[in-house]
């Protein structure tokens, strides 16, 4: 399932968001540059389990700073254009309701309650981690408790089935967290499945639901005034 758009306008320009965005993007550009140095690049900044947690030496940027440098790096265009899509559509809502300067608080304690979420599942791991993807499910996890009667459009296929369907917030990003949890779960027991740091994405939903409603009290009982609407962005 995809999300292609949702019916929730911002009410206020998404400077951080976009800010971000384009971040990631030319992080990422700078990266495709490098060629064969890449690997070495991704191994000083990237976010390495075991030598946080002793079992490696600390790389050139020590222990603390990798929690950093991995939320602005991805492997490949592909992943940095499904999470820049994902954080474009669902970030400028969360900014409109947090505020700019909360918001991006926010944003980086999501992303850095995520690597180490990405640490303890895997302690022993000398395999670096990058992506912005912890940090944007905090976004989820926050848009889940601010807009949860939001309607996502949402682009379905099985195989030469498409459809595009209109599906609840609560509905749609409860299937994006269980589509997490399931594999993490597996990986708890067997190890690493696909490749991906699935945990990273549970912790970092699970802060942003949290803190969420920490930050906002009671805001996601409020009920936005263009949710009712049909209007799409």
């Amino acid at each position: 399932m995809f999300p292609l758009r949702d019916n929730i306008p911002s009410r206020t320009y998404p400077l951080v968001t976009n800010l971000l965005i384009w971040a990631n993007l030319l992080v990422f550009a700078y990266e495709a540059s490098l060629g064969q140095e890449l690997r070495q690049f991704i191994e000083a900044y990237g976010l390495t389990p075991a030598r946080v947690t002793g079992n490696a030496p600390a790389g050139p940027l020590g222990v603390v700073l990798p929690f950093f440098t991995t939320m602005i790096l991805h492997g490949s265009w592909f992943h940095v254009l499904g999470n820049v899509w994902f954080l474009w559509l669902f970030g400028d809502n969360v900014e409109d309701r947090l505020g700019h300067w909360r918001y991006l608080w926010f944003y980086t304690i999501a992303g850095l309650i995520a690597g180490l979420a990405h640490v303890l599942s895997d302690p022993a791991s000398t395999i670096p981690a990058v992506g912005a993807s912890g940090a944007i499910a905090g976004v989820l996890g926050a848009y889940l408790v601010l807009y949860p009667r939001a309607r996502v459009a949402t682009l379905l296929w099985l195989g030469f089935w498409v459809e595009i369907i209109e599906l609840p917030a609560v509905t749609y990003l409860g299937f994006w967290f269980l589509y997490q949890l399931l594999p993490g779960l597996l990986s708890a027991s067997i190890g690493q499945v696909g490749g991906v740091a699935w945990w990273a994405h549970i912790g970092g939903f699970a802060a942003g639901f949290v803190f969420a409603r920490l930050l906002c009290g009671n805001c996601e009982l409020e009920r936005h005034p263009e949710e009712s609407r049909t209007y799409y962005r």
